[in-house]
């Protein structure tokens, strides 16, 4: 009962709904139709007006189009008339070009023509003269073979008168041409002398100075013995040892010999080997200041400063090459030259002397303009020869030249090495700026000393050199050997044969002596006349 109740209220509702919702449907069914109706009007008109707009965009379009052609063709008509009037001035131009070239080569031909004339006229004025010339030539070969049979016959008469043949003639001719000339040969030889000697000496001197007053070194006398002090004669007793075993072991070790004499506390090691004697200096200190001294102990200090000894003439050699400042040097070469420190000649050090003669070719070298520093390298090579040992056979030149080839030295240094005693003739400049260091290190006073004996065979064999020549009465050394006199006999040499004969002499010492320094010749020349009066 309550189901129909609530059905009977329910139906009337959707009634309502389901014809509400018809009514709906129609009205929207209706507007629909009016839109559209709107719609397809609106359309229509739209079309319509687009096609006026384009007409009217078409007739707008060819407007300009004409208006454009138009322009374009007013350009084109004012570029061809342009052109047309550059054209007409190109060939103008042209035309007035190719009137003037033609004048021009109207004008030249002219000129060839004019020239062409003056030449033939010249031709014939050449050949004139030619036949003159040729007819001259005829003439002269006829005098001259007049002349030849003039001098032929008065050549016959002479030798007729003479009796002498062309060849004695000549030969008496050129003899007394010689006689003749020799005062002025000896006259010219005497100016041109003095003349080169005053400018070389002036330009070497300043040169000389300059480098001496910027380099200046201490001169060391070397020596070839070493005397070690002892703190009391007891000590000689020890280094002596039972049976005389340490010094026997001393001198096998070292090969230095040891003078222990009545000298009161000193011992004297004597050798020529420099280094051999330092080694055993350093030994003997040692075991003195040790107090052990005994055969073991001596090999073992003698072994440990052979090895120190190494060392050191290696920093030896790297400090002078860093202090020349001569650039990279091959490492046996710097043993070497560490090896120039224990090396004497004339009691001069060698090393000493190898870097005083590196300076000095620098300096030298800078003076000239040549190069400072290979100059300072061929200064300090010089020598180096005389590092090596007694196996290498030959003199230091030699051996020099050997080990600057060996570690392929400069070509500059292996000349200066050659040259530098004169055994080979310098073929650089600073080969012979190395010579004159050489010369100037070895010859200043002090540099170097030299055994009476020497000194006195140099000073005969001068003499010796002098009196040989003819006409030398008597001849003198002075200075040490640095100048000779010589007085000549005047009946025989006169003052123009005096300047040759010191010339001579010169070359003859030079040629024949080894000798540091330079050496002066004299020539004098004295003519007395005495009378007696009674």
């Amino acid at each position: 009962m309550k189901t129909f109740l609530i059905i009977g209220s329910v139906l009337p509702t959707i009634l309502i709904a389901v014809l509400a919702a018809a009514a709906g449907v129609g009205l929207g069914i209706f507007l629909f139709r009016e839109h559209y109706k709107k719609m397809g009007k609106t359309s229509s008109k739209i079309i319509e007006d687009a096609k006026k707009l384009a007409e009217e965009n078409r007739k707008k379009e060819v407007l300009e189009t004409k208006q454009e052609i138009h322009l374009l063709k007013q350009d084109a008509e004012k570029e061809i008339r342009q052109l047309k009037q550059d054209a007409d001035r190109e060939i103008k131009e042209k035309k007035k070009s190719a009137n003037d070239l033609e004048q021009k080569l109207l004008q030249r031909e002219e000129r060839l023509d004019n020239r062409s004339s003056n030449l033939d006229k010249r031709e014939e004025t050449l050949n004139q003269k030619e036949q003159k010339i040729d007819q001259k030539k005829a003439d002269l070969e006829k005098q001259y073979s007049k002349v030849d049979e003039l001098i032929e016959e008065q050549n016959k008469k002479l030798i007729e008168i003479s009796g002498l043949n062309v060849e004695e003639a000549r030969k008496i001719i050129l003899e007394r041409i010689e006689e003749e000339m020799s005062m002025e040969i000896a006259v010219k030889i005497k100016e041109a002398e003095e003349k080169a000697k005053l400018e070389s000496n002036r330009k070497a001197q300043s040169l000389l100075a300059n480098a001496i007053q910027q380099y200046a070194s201490d001169t060391v006398s070397e020596k070839t013995v070493s005397v070690v002090p002892l703190p009391n004669d007891e000590m000689k007793g020890r280094i002596i040892g039972r049976e005389g075993r340490n010094i026997r072991a001393i001198e096998a070790s070292t090969g230095v010999d040891l003078i222990i004499d009545d000298t009161p506390e000193a011992v004297v090691l004597s050798c020529f080997d420099p280094i051999r004697r330092e080694i055993a200096r350093r030994t003997l200190e040692t075991l003195i200041t040790d107090g052990r001294i005994q055969p073991t102990r001596i090999e073992e200090l003698v072994n440990k400063f052979k090895k120190e000894l190494d060392v050191e003439l290696r920093e030896t050699g790297e400090k002078a090459v860093f202090e020349t400042g001569i650039g990279k040097v091959h490492p046996e070469l710097i043993k070497l030259i560490g090896r120039l420190k224990f090396r004497t000649s004339y009691g001069q050090n060698a090393l000493t002397h190898s870097l005083e003669v590196a300076y000095l070719s620098g300096k030298l070298a800078a003076e000239i303009g040549a190069n400072e520093i290979l100059a300072r390298r061929a200064g300090l090579l010089h020598d180096i020869g005389k590092a090596a040992d007694h196996e290498m056979e030959g003199s230091h030149v030699d051996i020099g030249v050997e080990l600057a080839n060996r570690y392929r030295e400069n070509e500059t240094v292996i000349d200066a090495i050659a040259s530098h005693h004169g055994d080979r003739e310098a073929t650089t400049v600073i080969a012979q700026l190395v010579a004159a260091a050489d010369t100037l290190s070895a010859a200043r006073p002090g540099a170097r000393s030299e055994s009476l004996e020497n000194y006195i065979k140099r000073l005969t064999q001068l003499e010796d050199i002098c009196n040989e020549f003819k006409g030398v009465d008597k001849s003198y050394a002075l200075q040490a050997g640095r100048e000779i006199r010589i007085l000549v006999k005047p009946d025989e040499i006169d003052d123009s044969h005096a300047y040759k004969l010191a010339r001579d002499i010169r070359i003859k010492i030079e040629n024949t002596l080894n000798y540091p320094g330079t050496i002066k010749v004299t020539v004098i020349r004295e003519t007395r006349a005495q009378e007696t009066a009674k």
